[in-house]
């Protein structure tokens, strides 16, 4: 090959080189997008956090700031220092200030969404909190018989959902019910009347989630995780009565001093459950008093490894751990103190519980 022929070459390669550098930058530079972030995450162990109270917060001044002293918005503080995945919303029908509204928990869900963050949302069809020992039927439900009120939980499911998917936000799991202990919607609802309207109503709105995301998870949610028997009881009524759900809920409060035993009774409980249900289980709910970050971190490092180790727990979410200590009426299981997170959600951030 003459020189000039060498030459040409040379410079062809030299052009197909340069040609395709800009591909390999930006190969090389390129970052996920949110919705990347959450597509990548879907189906892995959820570091969560339930901060349903944000916007009434925010509404109020307070603020958030990491450890170095820089304000930061909540769920971005959340992401960025404290390794959280997943934000979990709680939905009321008609709330009388408005929070907690299908409108409020749209503007929450959309903001997590736009910052990569897989959503959970928790409806409890009352038109406030509704627990072990509440669960209230809305003012505008208050003289619905048993069909009338499948239909209005499955109409309310609906709209909230189909608002969510008109906004680009894709729950990746939706919770039928909040601390269903003794089911929903009392006295209708009841699991203790020796009816089987829990699970009629637990099935509308497990088909209205499927209807809108096939692909969604339906958690049936009851708290003390660490109560063998009140599961026993409530998930062999739901086995007896055909109700429908993809994953169990539980909610773990450990008295002090006791986040081992609790974590270590709680494990007990998921391994037994899956067992007898072959469900797995999520941890919707786990907070502490804020003067044991340490001992809840603890508590949440042995969930996490051990639940991993078998896949039957699915994730973990700290309930409001950005609520400053008495917050709305004395809640004191948070993990912010002054506005900042202590050391309580630091579990997130081991290496060892990571995913590979």
């Amino acid at each position: 090959m003459d020189n000039n022929m060498k030459n040409k070459l040379l410079f062809f390669l030299l052009l197909g080189a340069l040609s395709l550098a800009p591909c390999v930058f930006q190969a090389c530079s390129h970052t996920l997008s949110p919705q990347e972030e959450i597509a990548s995450r879907v189906g892995t162990f959820a570091r969560g956090a339930d901060v349903s109270w944000v916007t009434q917060m925010e509404s109020q001044g307070i603020t958030f700031k990491n450890r170095n002293g820089e304000t930061k918005e909540c769920m971005k503080l959340l992401k960025e220092d404290c390794n959280v995945d997943a934000i979990r919303l709680r939905v009321w029908v008609n709330p009388a200030s408005g929070w907690n509204s299908i409108d409020d928990v749209l503007v929450k869900a959309r903001r997590a969404t736009a910052l990569g963050l897989r959503v959970m949302i928790d409806f409890h069809f009352s038109d406030s909190w509704a627990d072990p020992g509440q669960q209230t039927i809305p003012a505008a439900w208050a003289s619905y018989d048993l069909t009338q009120m499948k239909a209005a939980v499955s109409a309310h499911v609906s709209e909230m959902l189909t608002k969510l998917k008109k906004a680009g936000v894709t729950p990746e799991w939706v919770q039928i019910g909040n601390e269903t202990r003794n089911g929903m919607l009392w006295p209708l609802g009841k699991i203790d009347n020796g009816t089987r309207n829990f699970a009629e109503l637990l099935n509308a709105g497990y088909d209205a989630v499927k209807a809108v995301f096939p692909n969604a998870n339906v958690i049936v949610h009851v708290d003390n995780g660490n109560n063998q028997s009140l599961f026993a009881w409530v998930f062999g009524y739901l086995k007896d009565n055909g109700g429908k759900y993809d994953m169990i809920g539980m909610s773990l409060y450990p008295e002090n001093g006791k986040g081992q035993v609790y974590a270590n009774d709680c494990l007990s409980n998921i391994n037994s459950l899956y067992t007898t249900y072959g469900k797995p289980v999520m941890l919707c709910e786990i907070g502490m008093d804020y003067a044991r970050a340490e001992e809840c971190r603890d508590c949440i490092a042995t969930l996490m490894k051990e639940g991993q180790k078998t896949g039957r727990l699915k994730g973990i979410f700290y309930w409001e751990p950005e609520a400053p200590a008495g917050y709305n009426g004395g809640y004191g299981k948070g993990c912010f103190v002054n506005g900042a997170p202590t050391v309580a959600l630091d579990a997130f951030k081991l290496d060892a519980f990571k995913e590979k």
